[in-house]
């Protein structure tokens, strides 16, 4: 196999990887969007959902949708 060849096989399996991981990423955003809804309907704070999501509290109000 050329070095060309190679080098274009890497390339795919790589954008499949990426691909995947978006998919894997969305996801993950999707499910903490919905427990940290959850979370706030409980009466949990803002900040301690920033805390415990690993996110600011701008975080949390961009990914609830919150000015």
């Amino acid at each position: 196999m050329s070095d060309r060849a190679r080098t274009i096989q890497a390339i795919r399996k790589s954008a499949k990887r990426r691909k995947k991981a978006e998919r894997k990423r969305r996801e993950a955003m999707g499910e903490l969007r919905d427990l940290c809804l959850r979370g706030k309907e409980a009466g949990i704070p803002l900040t301690e959902l920033a805390r415990e999501a690993g996110l600011s509290r701008q975080g949390i109000y961009d990914l609830l949708g919150h000015p």
